[in-house]
């Protein structure tokens, strides 16, 4: 097979500067700036990564240990809805007191060292209850988001609410706020965006970046709002007969085309227009709010996302040309408990979707209870590249092959890009999509010329074949601490220094066996574990590597430095953390979750968890809960036990006290889209089982129930306390959550309702056909743990 060939192009004029007004608060020592092309940060280019988190969806007492998960999978800005209706149920009654605490929320994001994004609406969206416009605001005689005086008069004490919340919280006195965004998916008026953003200026907010949602072909007044894009792997917004939507399957193509039309078009009239897709990219860089983390579920469409997705979809937008990478959602979350009414989008506000009551899971990196997903630690790989890499990436132009799909049912042709400097660059591939699995590609191999340099680039040394699935990035003409790495088929994940030398982490790909092209003029000597070392040409290939955690290749470069190349297998790159620990920047492997606070590293898992590993090795014994743990070398990391877990029961009592009756008629609503059940057949036709808990369950414990049938509701008492809509996920329950003294004294209820045959509802594949049934088929107890790790005594 012919090699996959791509002349990489960088344009010849500079970024576009000194347009837009946008600027930092004088004096900070890192001051924002922007271009055309690219975001800087202190005078470097910098590429953010920042993930959605609503503080009112979550408990607070919670916060700090979430908000310090998000960070140690790479996100270094905080993005949060401040939803009106949430604030504001009750008007005149303004409340920022318990999970409302945005002040708070704000405060913590700076005490960690995470920026933080207000998205201040006043219409959020968000699927709650009227976008988030409180009800007492609709019924008067107005027109929401418009100019309408009476509308802008209601807006501007909000507004001056939010003002004094995060005073003192911008840049200009050391706070978190890097930027502001404007309304939402408002796609049709740009002057009511200008005045929204002129009066919360005039409230008192500030910020070096001023946003708005950019898809629709959004109209934007001109240079005052940086339009964000997005893109999700699936949608639940779309007609339950659609089919995987075209909007949601281009996602797996490198294109240069931002805009997603397909991103609240049930709310947009097809009728009224907005402007031309991706008109603004001559102007603004491409930057992301809403790539989609997972996916929420409504009634009527119900997707389920694979967490390769997500992987996918996000390297692919760095390919495609992406300087910031914004995930909706990062973390998970709960609906509020409204005083008049039930907060979540419905068709019975006038909204096209109806999704649950409670739950806003959003099958995210973190789930509504914190819990740790697949898609965490793949998006978690690639943000430890941006915080490395980044600032090479971020000014890369984004270079396609001539040979691409000839469309987007094109399932043969390989898809590849390359960001480049005209120089060096890294190589794309995405080799995945869902639903329609993508064909192994054999015999592949890529040549990469380059404008500034008289050779080109061709690897690997032997055609490898490109696994379906796969999806992945490899560096090419990347210098490490003197050492040129001309290429690798191994994926760079972070460096690390170890007594006085620079070690590049890369991970392997599954079926992709690892090379490394290192150019001799760089190198003196090359020591290799395994494998073997050949001169060609002008570089050193080193080939035969079995990636793990021993599988370091050490060099001595010209300049008398010292490197080592380390490379991970694909499993264990999934388990690395990189953050500040025991004085030093250390890389911790864990199969559960770790978090960096000061002198102490938190690991969160369950009774698995059994190990740790740590490189370098910290100059004092861990003391993991209070306990001095031994060492065993394990290749380059010093392995340490995690004492066992408490020994839990696992098993729970579900008992069926009432067998589920005839699946309700399903009836429709707005856009004539089928409606969620209504309250009344949780009381006479659906299941209920009655859940007996342990009185000693463990702080962390989860209820997971393994389910099927249509919507489940939990209730303690007759308080609704957790629902789902069936889409073939387990139904987790964080049971900290529940009132204690009302779960001991009343128990816990949960009521199943089935499916109608004839339902017009989307379920996914992996719910088959049991929709139609209602019932609890297993019930489990999931504790999760937490270890604290500090420094103990000196190492012998």
């Amino acid at each position: 097979m012919a090699p996959h060939r791509l002349r990489t192009t960088f344009p010849d004029d500079a970024p576009v500067a000194g347009h837009l007004p946008f600027a930092d608060a004088p004096g900070v020592p890192d001051p924002i700036g922007i271009n055309s092309q690219w975001l800087t940060r202190g005078g470097r280019p910098w590429f953010p990564v920042s993930g959605e988190f609503h503080y009112s969806r979550y408990p607070a007492v919670e916060w700090e240990e979430e908000l310090l998960k998000m960070k140690a999978g790479g996100i270094t800005a905080v993005a949060s809805y401040i939803i009106w209706i949430h604030h504001e149920e009750i008007e005149g009654r303004v409340r920022f007191d318990g999970d409302r605490d945005l002040r708070r929320f704000a405060e913590l994001c700076a005490r960690h060292g995470l920026d933080f994004i207000p998205r201040i609406g006043p219409w959020s969206h968000a699927e709650a209850r009227n976008g988030g416009l409180p009800d007492w605001l609709l019924t008067r005689d107005l027109t929401p988001r418009t100019d309408d005086p009476a509308y802008l008069a209601a807006v501007r004490p909000w507004f001056a609410a939010i003002v004094e919340q995060l005073r003192g919280l911008d840049r200009a006195h050391g706070g978190p706020i890097v930027a502001i965004q404007i309304e939402n998916e408002l796609y049709d008026q740009p002057g009511h965006l200008l005045t929204l953003k002129r009066m919360a200026q005039e409230a008192g907010l500030s910020a070096p970046l001023w946003t708005s949602t950019a898809w629709g072909g959004v109209r934007l007044p001109p240079d005052e709002l940086l339009p964000l894009y997005g893109g999700y792997t699936e949608a639940f917004w779309t007609e339950a007969d659609g089919g995987w939507p075209d909007t949601c399957r281009k996602h797996f193509f490198f294109t240069h085309q931002r805009d997603d039309e397909g991103i609240g078009a049930d709310l947009r009239p097809a009728t009224v227009r907005g402007g031309e897709p991706d008109a603004l990219a001559d102007r603004f860089p491409w930057a992301t709010c809403e790539l989609g983390g997972g996916m929420a579920v409504s009634y009527h469409r119900r997707p389920y996302v694979d967490p390769d997705d997500i992987g996918a979809l996000g390297l692919t937008k760095i390919g495609c040309g992406s300087v910031w990478q914004g995930f909706y959602m990062f973390h998970g979350g709960t609906n509020p408990s409204g005083e008049l009414t039930t907060l979540q989008e419905s068709h019975a506000t006038g909204y096209p979707n109806d999704v649950p009551v409670l739950t806003y899971d959003f099958q995210a990196p973190l789930g509504e209870y914190g819990q740790y997903r697949r898609t965490y630690h793949e998006l978690r790989l690639q943000h430890l590249l941006l915080a490395d890499y980044g600032h090479l990436i971020a000014p890369m132009w984004s270079a396609l092959p001539e040979q691409r799909p000839e469309g987007q049912h094109d399932r043969d042709t390989l898809r590849w890009a390359v960001r480049t400097d005209g120089g060096s660059g890294f190589l794309f591939v995405n080799n995945h999509q869902p639903h329609e699995p993508l064909p192994d590609h054999p015999e592949t191999s890529f040549t990469v010329e380059f404008p500034s340099s008289d050779s080109e680039l061709a690897l690997p040394s032997t055609p490898v074949t490109i696994p379906t699935g796969a999806y992945f990035c490899w560096p090419l003409r990347l210098d490490v601490a003197g050492l040129r790495l001309e290429w690798a088929t191994a994926q760079p994940v972070c460096t690390v220094e170890d007594d006085g030398r620079t070690v590049l982490v890369l991970a392997a790909t599954d079926g992709i066996a690892p090379e490394l092209a290192l150019d001799a003029a760089t190198v003196t000597a090359v020591n290799t574990p395994s494998g073997s070392v050949t001169p060609v040409g002008d570089r050193l290939l080193v080939t035969g590597l079995r990636p793990g955690t021993d599988a370091l290749v050490e060099v001595d470069t010209a300049d008398g430095g010292r490197v080592g190349l380390l490379v991970l297998d694909a499993t264990t790159a999934r388990t690395a953390y990189r953050g500040v620990a025991w004085g030093a920047e250390r890389l911790v492997l864990c199969d559960g979750g770790v978090v960096f606070d000061q002198e102490e590293v938190r690991l969160h898992g369950s009774g698995a968890t059994t190990s740790f590993a740590v490189f370098p090795a910290p100059e004092r014994v861990p003391v993991v809960d209070g306990v001095t743990v031994g060492a065993r070398a394990d290749g380059v990391f010093t392995q340490y036990p995690v004492p066992s877990a408490i020994a839990v029961d696992t098993g729970v009592s579900v008992t069926l006290v009432r067998s589920a009756g005839p699946a309700p008629e399903t009836v429709t609503g707005v856009q004539n889209r089928a409606s969620a059940p209504e309250d009344k057949y949780f009381d006479t036709v659906a299941a209920e089982y009655r859940v007996e808990v342990p009185d000693d369950v463990p702080p962390g414990t989860l209820l997971r129930l393994h389910w099927s049938g249509d919507v489940a509701r939990a209730y303690v008492g007759d308080t609704i306390v957790a629902d789902q809509f069936y889409s073939g996920r387990v139904w987790d329950i964080g049971l900290d959550r529940l009132p204690a003294g009302a779960l001991r004294a009343e128990g816990l209820r949960l009521r199943v309702l089935p499916l109608h045959a004839q339902a017009p509802v989307h379920l996914p594949e992996q719910a088959g056909s049991s929709g139609e049934t209602a019932a609890v088929t297993h019930a489990e107890l999931v504790t999760a743990r937490s270890w604290s790790v500090r420094a103990g005594r000196p190492a012998a």
